[in-house]
C-alpha cells in the first residue's frame, strides 16, 4: 500500500475492481438513500462510488483510526456532498453508532478477518436495514467447501499462514448466516479475478 499527495492510502486493487463493483452496486441499491459501507478502507471505493451514485449518500467507515484519516482525505479532495465523514466502527460490535441504512456494503473484509466480523457485519446488516434493503459483499469465496480457482486456494493458505483466523469463507456458510438475520440470497455474480458478488436483501 503506498500513500497519496495529502497522506490518503492507495490500495492497487481498487483501480482493478471498483469499476466491476460499481456495474452491480447501480443496479443493486436503491435509487436513493443511505449506503453504510463497513470497512471503507482506504476510502478509495467510497469516493469513487459517491461520485457515480450523486443521488446516493454514503456513510463510509473502518475500524482503524489511520483508515479513517485517509477516507477523510480522499473525501476532502473529491469535494462530494454526498459523502459524509469516516465512522469508527467495528463490525462485531453488538451495536452500530447508525440506526437505520438502505443498504449495507462490504468490500473485501470477511476473508482478511476473523469470523466474528463475518458474524457481526451479517447481524447489524440485519439490525439496521429496513425490509427490502440491500446487504452487497464483494471478496473469493469457496462454494460447498471448495475453492472457485487454484489461485484463490493458494490466497486462502497464505491468509491462513498469516492468521489462523482469517482465510476465504465459504458462500454457504454465510448464506447460512445471513438467513440467520433475516437477510435472503438475492443474487451472486461472477467478478474478475475469481470474486463474486454477493446481494442479499432483508425479508
Amino acid at each position: 500500500m503506498s500513500y497519496g499527495a495529502n497522506n490518503q492510502r492507495l490500495s492497487a486493487s481498487v483501480a482493478r475492481n471498483r469499476d466491476f463493483i460499481l456495474g452491480v452496486l447501480e443496479r443493486v441499491l436503491p435509487d436513493a438513500g443511505m449506503v453504510l459501507e463497513i470497512a471503507s478502507g482506504t476510502g478509495e471505493h467510497a469516493v469513487h462510488f459517491a461520485a457515480h451514485l450523486p443521488a446516493v449518500t454514503w456513510q463510509p467507515s473502518d475500524p482503524d483510526p489511520e483508515m479513517g484519516q485517509s477516507i477523510a482525505g480522499w473525501a476532502a479532495e473529491a469535494g462530494l456532498e454526498n459523502i459524509h465523514p469516516p465512522l469508527i466502527i467495528d463490525a462485531t460490535a453488538a451495536a452500530w453508532p447508525v440506526a437505520a441504512a438502505d443498504a449495507v456494503v462490504c468490500i473485501n473484509m470477511v476473508h482478511i478477518a476473523p469470523w466474528a466480523a463475518a458474524e457481526g457485519l451479517i447481524a447489524g446488516a440485519g439490525r439496521v436495514l429496513a425490509a427490502g434493503g440491500v446487504l452487497y459483499m464483494y471478496g473469493p469465496y469457496r462454494v460447498g467447501g471448495v475453492h472457485t480457482a487454484p489461485s484463490n486456494a493458494a490466497f486462502d493458505a497464505d491468509l491462513r499462514r498469516r492468521n489462523p483466523a482469517w482465510g476465504v469463507r465459504d458462500l454457504n456458510d454465510i448464506t447460512a448466516l445471513a438467513v440467520r438475520n433475516g437477510l435472503a440470497l438475492v443474487e451472486v455474480v461472477d467478478m474478475p479475478a475469481n470474486n463474486k458478488s454477493v446481494v442479499f436483501a432483508k425479508s
